[in-house]
């Protein structure tokens, strides 16, 4: 346990310092956000914020995980650092993204096809190397119900690939207000943190503690009015991280009671366009995703954040329950 709350303490205390560094770098590289017009209309005096913040926490886990995940790794307990590679990998593909919309100053990086494709061999790699050192397992535990179904393994593959880009992607459609994502993704460290250390998977805690951590230094930078951006680089490398603690402790479904948000703003979005083209134009929200249909309906990105926080957090204490007789204690 003492490993854990120094992880936190290390990756706060570096993503703090970096970011007093990082965002006046990305300002000289005149990496500003570019703002789509179709959006709520005040959110265009945010164009010019710097976008690809998410290196300021990305860096803070990296220094935790250098300091305190090697005894693991010496140990041949990799999890932490798969998942960690795997998030940092969807960063990765984050970052490409953004720089190509830095470079060309408009909201387009990667294509959808680009990124599909990108994000699918990410996840198959990983899913390969998890099942390969034995953390994966093709019996999948449904949660609050305490059962356990066998599915072969190709189709718990595809299952578990298309799962894994799916909510990825939802963890990037939350990031579009000032703190929405990094505070909706806080409690869910939080909670896989609490999983890990109950199961004794101390590795996987020392990963979730740097990411509580790194998301709250961040949150210092990103709060309303926000004064950077996570970009990409961050919201992908937030979904791997979310993916990676999920299947690494071998609960893949708990994402849809602890993602409530990611997968009520993902909804939203496919509702919206959906119901768009079979009506030929008509709307059922007033803007999507979900937080741009309450913005326009009154509710301020201060407002937005505390209530989508709070069912989040309400939601990982409820999941905890769920699964907490799975390996009883």
């Amino acid at each position: 346990m003492v490993r854990i709350v120094i992880s936190f303490i290390a990756a706060f205390a570096a993503a703090a310092l970096s970011g007093r560094v990082i965002i006046p770098v990305l300002h000289r590289m005149k990496a500003g956000q570019s703002i789509k017009d179709i959006g709520p209309t005040w959110h265009m005096a945010k164009q010019g914020t710097p976008t690809m913040g998410g290196l300021i926490f990305i860096f803070g886990i990296a220094v935790s995980i250098l300091l305190l995940g090697w005894r693991d790794f010496a140990d041949g307990r990799f999890g932490g650092t798969f998942v960690f590679l795997f998030a940092l990998v969807f960063g990765a593909i984050g970052y490409v993204d953004d720089y190509f919309k830095v470079k060309k100053h408009e909201n387009t990086g990667l294509t959808a096809s680009q990124k599909f494709l990108l994000q699918l061999a990410a996840a198959i790699l990983f899913l390969v190397l998890m099942r390969g050192h034995r953390y994966l397992s093709n019996v999948l535990y449904i949660p609050f119900f305490n059962i356990s179904v066998l599915i072969p393994w190709p189709v718990y593959m595809v299952f578990a690939a298309f799962v894994i880009v799916g909510a990825v992607n939802a963890v990037n459609i939350t990031d579009g207000i000032d703190g929405l994502a990094t505070g909706v993704t806080m409690p869910v460290a939080l909670f896989f943190l609490a999983v890990s250390a109950y199961w004794s998977h101390f590795e996987l805690g020392v990963f979730s503690a740097a990411l509580f951590g790194g998301l709250c230094a961040f949150l210092l930078y990103n709060f309303y009015p926000a004064k950077v951006f996570m970009g990409d680089t961050g919201s992908l490398f937030l979904g791997g991280a979310v993916c990676g603690l999920a299947f690494a402790l071998d609960i893949p479904l708990i994402l849809l009671p602890v993602g409530i948000i990611y997968v009520a703003e993902t909804m939203s979005d496919i509702i919206q366009v959906g119901y768009f083209k079979l009506s030929h134009g008509k709307r059922i929200f007033r803007m999507a995703p979900l937080h741009h249909h309450l913005e326009l309906g009154g509710w301020s990105e201060i407002k937005l954040f505390c209530v989508f926080t709070g069912i989040t957090a309400v939601m990982c204490l409820v999941s905890f329950w769920g699964i907490m007789d799975r390996y009883p204690v």
